[in-house]
């Protein structure tokens, strides 16, 4: 159609999981990539440089993910015991 500009998204990525949500390491992985691209251009070096920065990166990730899920659980543990749910805490702070 003449005159109509269109509206491009990029690259759309699906990932599915079964019987639960996605790991930490999937997320860790999904934010590395967003936080660092490698170009296929880049000379060598730079590339090896790049691919050790995002190795970093997934690294600090993953654990900061962890961290938060262990802290989110011990907040939701912490509330339900609060409320007089103790069973259902302890089944929390085990996942």
């Amino acid at each position: 159609m003449k005159g109509e500009e269109g509206f491009q998204l990029g690259n759309i990525l699906v990932s599915t999981t079964d019987f639960g949500g996605h790991k930490p390491e999937f997320w860790a992985e999904q934010a590395t990539h967003k936080i660092c691209s490698i170009s296929a251009d880049a000379p060598e070096h730079v590339k090896e440089q790049a691919i050790a920065f995002r190795r970093e990166i997934y690294a600090v990730t993953l654990r900061a993910i962890n961290s938060a899920i262990a802290s989110d659980r011990v907040t939701i543990s912490s509330t339900l015991s609060q409320q007089g749910h103790k069973d259902m805490a302890k089944i929390v702070k085990e996942l």
